[in-house]
């Protein structure tokens, strides 16, 4: 660990369950073991606020990746797992929540010094987040089951159906919410009774690991969960051909979705692609200009942009559209940019050097395009990934900030007139991830929602997340479903059973 991020962790008073997680070697998890990668390869972890490295974790192989898939197989296909009662498998997964919520505060830290959010909303919605949705889900595995039927055809039959578990799941886990991201896609899998393999992001693979100690004390039976790091053009490559592996499922950019997708579909895998956005936000002129702006600023600079759904290109009805800027502008000036451990912070840094520099050429493409910017979009001196949020205004659809998921604190804003004008500027887009409406003229509000080609429409708010609600893209944004009874589908294939009677 670099002395950096030594005084960085002095500095804010870091748990001493954190430090001694960081401070031991790295392994990847399988089959209930910890194990080096097969070559010895390791790849390095750094902390984004003060860029200085944390600490080092494995480079997975390929054989790496088959000691996983066969651990999950030979889990799955006879193992203690597959035989468990249902109320038996809901048990353990409380137990995993209970444990997730008693070292809650660690792991919102472990969080915050891998991905360089905010601590305080780690705690709040990544952590709390993990634990409801593995609360959520702990709840069906005595709940999932089949029909019968009263055939029409000739003859006397007793017909009915069954729900079984789909197999080996692979989950492909992004870094912008490596913890709860990672939940969404394993708690629904382990309920429905499917064994798994993640691949953590390489930028932030931590807070994975230490879930699979957890996991691995909550008494899960090894090879039901395995974690294998390394590089996604490697491992996550392989996991969409792999012949063990019977679903992919993948939160990520929109072009390596596309990949994951045509090689998943070319071996004929079950696949849920949750990819980018570049969520509308339509402010009509009957809203709560402040109470807008505030839940607008949140839908964009939280977590320093780097949301999957963030509400980045910003329409407004013309006769309030001043105002609103004005508001906005107030708002966001008051957003404390900070380092991720700061208890105050609001804007963290970015997730590494390479996400702010890509982040920082699409503020200056926006102002070579002739957008206004009208706050921001500067990096303060200091160590860290920091950008500073922008604001745009007066943007038109095809320049590249309006067009392209930037994935960091960027805001672009247009003027409307008609309803028809601002469906139309909201659905410009090949994304479909969600869109945002703020207005108390419900007639307006029920007839816009049907009209906008969006997964989730949120009103008056943004990003309103709960495991009981299906949460996933149209178009370019991906398909298929995370979270919600609906995602139970995804992960279980149904058999029709004929029995012939006397």
């Amino acid at each position: 660990m670099d002395e950096s991020v030594r005084d960085y962790l002095d500095r804010y008073g870091v748990s001493d369950a954190t430090r001694q997680f960081l401070a031991k070697p790295r392994k990847m998890f399988i089959d209930g073991a910890w194990v080096d990668s097969g070559d010895g390869a390791t790849f390095d972890i750094f902390e984004p606020s003060t860029g200085g490295r944390i600490t080092s974790a494995p480079s997975g192989t390929i054989e790496d990746l088959d000691r996983a898939v066969r651990a999950a197989r030979r889990q799955f296909d006879g193992g203690d797992w597959r035989r468990l009662k249902p109320l038996a498998r809901e048990r353990l997964l409380h137990r995993l929540a209970d444990l997730l919520e008693t070292h809650g505060d660690e792991l919102a830290e472990i969080e915050s010094i891998d991905m360089g959010k905010s601590v305080t909303f780690a705690r709040e919605i990544d952590i709390q987040g993990t634990v409801d949705t593995f609360r959520y889900f702990a709840g069906w595995p005595s709940k999932l089951h089949g029909r019968t039927v009263e055939p029409s055809i000739p003859g006397n039959y007793l017909a009915y159906t069954r729900k079984e578990p789909l197999g080996v799941v692979a989950a492909i886990v992004p870094w912008n919410f490596p913890l709860q991201t990672m939940a969404w896609k394993l708690a629904a899998a382990l309920a429905a009774g499917c064994t798994v393999i993640v691949k953590p992001a390489e930028l932030t693979s931590l807070s994975t690991l230490r879930f699979a100690e957890l996991a691995q004390e909550a008494g899960i039976p090894d090879g039901v969960v395995n974690v294998v790091t390394g590089r996604g053009s490697i491992i996550g490559a392989a996991m969409s051909t792999h012949p063990g592996i019977n679903k992919v499922t993948f939160t990520g950019s929109t072009p390596v979705g596309q990949e994951v997708g045509r090689s998943a579909v070319g071996s004929l895998k079950h696949v849920t692609l949750e990819l980018g956005g570049k969520s509308p936000v339509l402010v009509l002129d009957d809203a709560d200009l402040p109470r807008a702006a505030l839940a607008v600023a949140n839908g964009v600079f939280f977590n320093s942009g780097q949301v999957c759904d963030a509400g980045t290109r910003v329409y407004v009805q013309r006769s309030v559209h001043d105002a609103f800027l004005d508001e906005l502008v107030k708002v966001t000036r008051t957003l404390k940019i900070a380092p991720g451990l700061d208890r105050d912070c609001y804007i963290g840094p970015l997730v590494s050097a390479q996400q702010k520099t890509v982040v920082s050429a699409y503020v200056e493409a926006g102002r070579r395009d002739g957008a206004e910017l009208i706050h921001g979009g500067g990096s303060p001196a200091g160590p860290g990934h920091f950008v500073e949020p922008a604001i745009f205004a007066h943007c038109r659809p095809e320049m590249s900030i309006v067009r392209e998921e930037i994935f960091g604190p960027v805001l672009v804003t247009s003027p409307f007139d008609t309803l028809d004008d601002a469906v139309s500027l909201a659905n410009d887009t090949p994304f479909g991830l969600a869109a945002a409406i703020y207005s108390n003229d419900l007639a307006r509000v029920h007839t816009l929602i049907p009209r906008l080609h969006a997964g989730s429409v949120y009103v008056n708010a943004h990003s309103t997340i709960d495991p009981s609600m299906p949460f996933g893209g149209f178009k370019d944004s991906g398909f298929g479903k995370d979270l919600g009874p609906e995602q139970l589908d995804h992960l279980m294939e149904t058999k029709a059973v004929w029995i012939t009677l006397p």
